[in-house]
């Protein structure tokens, strides 16, 4: 009697069948602790925290003069400061910033006059000096959950002092060549033998993909040696292949020997060549684990398809990827960006589709800023002729992550809280493969990107000093007509971090003047809330040291302070605790999310704000501390 396929499945719904059947029985594969350096293209188990700041130290970023800043004020062209070498310190670029020196001069800018140096510029306070958590500061997370680990990844954790990451398996799939008439390679084959050499196409297939291949000898077509092959691979490997036997014929023995042990999910996909494949899966006695086990027709191109096609999202679901070709796009950029006509230049961007365009914005381009490299979506690539691109303007962008993943990115542009990774985080754990790109602008930039539908959603922070309420005024000025919510977050503590057991003896805003004062950048709710606060008693903020040195986070303040390069600054109490500062707290604000109304519905706005939402964020934020939830995900809606 003829022999029948038991299925004749669509591709998409064979595959998502197969995935489901596999989620339902708990395929996963384990962890593996590794050094640092060994996890090139390995993927991320769990979060990984920078336990050191990059760079640790102020560091000269030019060869030149390190001296203070202060007395090089007044130098013009027609009025040089002359100087004596009393009065300098000669530096390297990568040497220690000396003591007592807040700036470097660049040595080309230095004019030499007998034995006196003459500057006709006056140099800024930070100049040229890479400074301590420019590119990372301690306790921010550098890669997320299940993230690939790419080279650029491990010089930011090593960099951020993380000589250890765990990481997943490397899924090791098995290959078992069957067949009677299949041999071994040779230059001699008799009549009737096929040469064996699918399993080094596939094992090649595989390599390309991340796993370990592991090639058992070829099998003769016999159900029970078959299953004895089997139950060997299956105790050494985490998917196993059969190569050779599957197929509508009475000698159709991967399908039996899979159903005698396990579960024949599919066999026979609408596809062709490739419609024999056998989708099985089978427990493990001794982990009990589900393994996939898959029967490749013998023809070499039907086998790759069915790879391709299906064994690869297979691969996906076991190390938590989505992949895809890279392409080259076109995207509106976000803000002017000047290049040199000198070079042709590439610039690391995110990326992510608002109001229906794909927008770019491009990240710090420093030869020393190594984690742009790890948030990049994609490079823009400025030709040598081009001065740049203003902003709106139409840029080529060579993507390094796959447009779908760019099409779900949600876009996050506003004011920086480590409460934005820990929800990114959960949301990878939670659905792996979701994508949170987010940029720190501070909160009236976040409203100025909802304003250019530029993100879909921003953090903000903003104190209305004339009714002592927050965000609500600022919404309701900037954006009259609606187009937004306002979405209730937490009530966060804000207060001034100062050195660990308080040396200064600070109680309150009445004891900094005459200290060292790092601040947070025009625009943001911090800054604003300070200015607010130094008003109410009186404080003349132009004469506090520091206060035009500006951080665009909460942990690049409290890093400074750590380094002892300032001696206060204002932040939220999750980032003193990283730094292990003492915190004196000033006063309780209101943070909370502007989203795009128009964005409300999206599956990537609504599974941040389930996670809002969800206690397993509750309990990150009682982890961080300063933190508590009232109202989380209350719409407030106007019109």
């Amino acid at each position: 009697m003829p022999f029948q396929y038991l299925t004749n499945t669509p591709l998409d719904e064979a595959v998502q069948t197969y995935l489901d059947a596999l989620n339902a029985k708990g395929i996963m594969l384990g962890n593996e602790t590794l050094p640092t350096q060994n996890t090139l293209n390995r993927v991320t188990a769990q979060a990984v925290y920078a336990r050191i700041c990059a760079p640790h130290y102020n560091a000269c970023a030019m060869d030149g003069i390190a001296l203070d800043a202060q007395i090089t004020f007044g130098a013009t062209e027609t009025t040089p400061v002359r100087l004596t070498e009393q009065d300098f310190t000669w530096v390297d670029t990568g040497d220690p910033l000396p003591a007592g020196c807040n700036s470097v001069v660049m040595v080309e800018d230095v004019v030499v006059e007998d034995d006196t140096y003459l500057l006709y510029a006056a140099a800024t306070p930070w100049e040229n000096v890479r400074q301590i958590g420019e590119d990372i500061s301690a306790g921010d997370m550098i890669l997320s959950s299940y993230s690939p680990i790419t080279p650029a990844a491990m010089g930011a954790m090593l960099a951020g002092g993380v000589l250890q990451v765990e990481v997943l398996k490397q899924p090791v799939i098995g290959i078992i060549p069957t067949g009677d008439e299949i041999v071994l390679p040779t230059d001699q084959p008799a009549e009737g033998e096929i040469i064996e050499f699918n399993s080094t196409i596939f094992s090649g297939m595989l390599t390309t993909w991340g796993c370990i291949p592991k090639v058992y000898p070829i099998v003769k077509d016999s159900p029970e040696k078959i299953r004895q092959a089997l139950k060997t691979a299956l105790a050494e490997c985490d998917g196993v292949i059969v190569n050779a036997g599957s197929s509508a014929g009475r000698e159709d023995f991967t399908a039996e020997a899979i159903r005698t042990m396990g579960e024949v999910v599919l066999h026979g996909i609408a596809i062709k060549p490739g419609k024999p494949a056998v989708l099985g899966m089978i427990n493990t006695s001794q982990e009990n684990r589900v393994i996939p086990v898959i029967g490749l027709p013998g023809y070499p191109v039907s086998g790759i398809l069915v790879l391709e096609l299906v064994f690869k999202p297979v691969l996906d679901l076991l190390t938590k990827q989505i992949t895809a070709a890279p392409e080259v796009i076109e995207a509106v950029i976000s803000r002017r960006l000047n290049s040199s006509l000198k070079y042709r230049e590439f610039i690391r961007t995110r990326l992510g589709l608002v109001g229906g365009k794909i927008v770019a914005v491009p990240l710090q381009r420093g030869a020393g800023v190594v984690s742009s490299f790890v948030k990049a979506d994609g490079i823009i690539d400025i030709p040598q002729e081009r001065e740049g691109y203003e902003a709106g303007d139409a840029v080529q962008v060579r993507l390094t992550h796959s447009l779908d993943e760019i099409r779900s990115m949600l876009v996050v542009t506003g004011s920086h809280d480590p409460l934005l990774d820990e929800i990114a985080d959960l949301m990878r754990q939670r659905w792996p493969g979701s994508q949170v790109g987010s940029s720190h602008v501070g909160s009236m930039g976040g409203i100025m990107a909802l304003r250019r539908s530029e993100a879909h959603l921003g953090g903000i922070h903003l104190l209305d000093e004339d009714s002592g309420t927050y965000n609500i005024p600022y919404v309701q000025k900037y954006f009259p007509q609606g187009g937004v919510v306002l979405i209730e977050c937490v009530q966060r503590t804000q207060g001034l971090m100062v050195t660990n057991g308080n040396p200064k003896n600070i109680r309150g805003f009445e004891d900094i003047a005459g200290l060292e004062f790092v601040n947070r950048q025009k625009g943001s709710g911090t800054r604003i809330l300070f200015d607010h606060l130094a008003k109410q008693v009186g404080m003349d903020t132009s004469s506090l040291r520091g206060y035009d040195r500006e951080e665009f986070t909460h942990t690049a303040v409290a890093a400074a302070i750590a380094a002892g390069t300032a001696d206060v600054g204002m932040g939220i109490l999750a980032a003193a605790r990283i730094y292990d500062l003492d915190f004196i707290s000033i006063a309780d604000e209101q943070y909370d999310l502007l989203i795009a109304e128009d964005a409300l519905e999206l599956e990537a706005v609504q599974r941040f704000l389930e996670v809002l939402q969800s206690q397993a964020f509750a309990l990150r934020l009682e982890k961080l501390g300063g933190y508590a939830l009232k109202n989380p995900g209350r719409m407030i809606k106007w019109n």
